[in-house]
This record gives structure tokens, sequence and C-alpha cells, in this order.
């Protein structure tokens, strides 16, 4: 069983659908469904892994809080090691209010908490150097170990023989740029978004993204294309190569979360040996499976669901 070190965010999701629109004054609006999930670039990636059979073991930092006990206490049920979550007791643990919109969309309203108060020294570099796969994500509300630091980390895990994975959030930053490019050269997979990727590089073009990241040193760019699939673009002896993969045709509940199924996914199709073209199907899945529920946490149940899922249903046709 291949060992993760997730690394980065920690969230307490809360969740209503539908939300069309928030009451005016103090008038109510009955929803279908609420929920409380763990969420967050780290710490809903390291649910979902653990679901796919993944030895998983969570870094991060909450607050002394019962937001705080919530998030362990469903990460333990998992069998996630969370030994490693800081404390701080100067901040509250990190939560996100999502109004979840009938087509799935998901505005947020959000505290980052004690996600912004972990630091390189909250780090144990000794568990890193024992892991087969660093996933770091978070950038840009790790305001104490994004940059600088955080490249520290991923250098470490890499000269250690670790596989590095790095995700970031759509957050408008003036810096987010420059954070996230001095940790591309440690980065084995940078993980991004499509809309993420155009707030970076200022480019919309697919393939010149995916060019603009990888001569910014990544090894690997991760493209996720939403209902356009997602796209896997390498240097090949110089030679530039893409592999694009389809999402899969499902009902879409709440896209929350989307994006960390598809890391854990791809993860775990790297753990097992799989080619890019085959971990970004099992990635692709996780990712359809996830859209149908409200959540984070939602859709993906084991390793053999998610294998008979894929097999069973159909794809979407791929964009020019």
């Amino acid at each position: 069983m291949a060992k993760v070190i997730s690394l980065g965010i920690h969230i307490v999701d809360v969740l209503g659908r539908p939300v069309s629109e928030i009451p005016s004054g103090q008038n109510l609006a009955i929803l279908d469904e609420i929920r409380m999930t763990v969420a967050g670039t780290a710490a809903g990636a390291s649910v979902d892994m653990a679901k796919l059979g993944l030895e998983v073991i969570a870094m991060g930092a909450i607050g002394n809080d019962e937001i705080g006990e919530f998030l362990l206490g469903v990460m333990q049920r998992y069998g996630i090691d969370t030994t490693h979550i800081k404390r701080k007791a100067e901040a509250q643990t990190s939560a996100t209010m999502l109004p979840i919109r009938p087509n799935g969309e998901r505005p947020a309203l959000h505290v980052i908490g004690a996600n912004g108060e972990l630091t390189y020294s909250d780090v144990d570099l000794d568990i890193i150097a024992q892991a087969q796969f660093l996933h770091l994500g978070g950038t840009p509300l790790l305001l104490k170990l994004d940059g600088e630091p955080a490249s520290r980390v991923l250098r470490h895990a890499q000269e250690s023989g670790a596989i590095t994975t790095y995700d970031l959030l759509g957050i408008p930053s003036p810096d987010l740029a420059q954070k996230v490019e001095m940790c591309l050269p440690y980065v084995d997979y940078f993980m991004p978004n499509y809309e993420e990727s155009i707030m970076i590089a200022g480019i919309s073009d697919r393939r010149d993204i995916l060019r603009y990241f990888l001569d910014r040193g990544a090894k690997h760019v991760v493209l996720k294309l939403g209902d356009g699939g997602s796209s896997v673009g390498l240097y090949d002896n110089g030679r530039f190569e893409e592999i694009r993969v389809a999402s899969f045709k499902v009902p879409v509940v709440d896209s929350t979360g989307c994006g960390d199924a598809y890391n854990a996914g791809f993860i775990k199709g790297l753990s097992l040996g799989w080619s890019l073209q085959e971990a970004a199907k099992l990635a692709s899945a996780c990712g359809g499976l996830t859209i149908q529920g409200l959540g984070s946490d939602a859709g993906i149940v084991d390793f053999e669901h998610t294998m008979e899922f894929m097999a069973r249903s159909k794809t979407l046709p791929l964009p020019n």
C-alpha cells in the first residue's frame, strides 16, 4: 500500500442545495439537503485517497474548536493518520459555507482560519522522507507556507525519492503566479484546473497552458477541464506531448471537491504503476462520481466501486 502525505489546507464545508437566491431580510428558504463535510485541496483529497485504499498521512493546521474535532473525527474514521495535524490556538478551524446552485455551481463564503497559520516548522520532513508521494494543496491560502517555504518542502520530498503532486485554489492574489512558479521545479505533477491556469498564465489555449507550466519546471501538467475532460502535458526527449482523457457523462448535483477527487484518483493510478492515460481515466471517474452528490466526499465508495463505474459509464465527447 502506497504511503501518501497530504499537506495543505483542511476545511470543514457546510453545504446546502439547491439555492437559487439568498432570501431577503430574515425570510426563509427551504432546501432539499444540508451537509457538513471535510474538504480542501489537502483534506478533501485525503478522504478520497483513503477510500481508494491508499495509506494517507495528513499534515495541516486546525483550531482548538468543535469544527476541528469534527474534521479529525471524520478523517480518523476513514483511517487517515491525523497525528501530524497541528492545533493553532490563535485561529479557528477553516470553514466554508457553500450555497449550491441548481446547476451545481458553488459560490463560497470562507474563513481562512488556521490554514493561514501553518508554517514550515510545522511540517515533519522526516515523515515526508519516508513517503512514496507528497501531495501539496492550498496556495494561496497557506499564507505562511506558500512560495519559498513550500518549494523547500517539495524539494526535500523529491530528493528523498517521493513523487510530488501540487494543486491550488483559484483565488486571485497579486503574487499567485510567483508563489506557484517557485514550486514548479520540484513538482512531478502540477494539477490545476483551466480557470486557475488562466489566472496564473494569462493565456487560454489549452496546449499553450500546458507548455507554460512545463517551461517553468513542472515535469508533467495535469489540466482539469470540467466536462471538457483533462489533459496531461509533458516533454518526451524535448518533444511536447499531450494525453487527453474524456469526462464521464453523469448528472450534475454539486461540483464541490471534484478536482480533489480527480487528484486522488490520479495518485491512486500512479501508485499502481498505471500509464498516464489510465491514471487520468481513473481520476476522471472519481470526479464523475463526486459531482453526482452533495459535498466533496460524495460518490466515491472504494476502489472496486470506482472501477465498476468506470467500466459501465459513458464518456462525453472531447472538444477540439
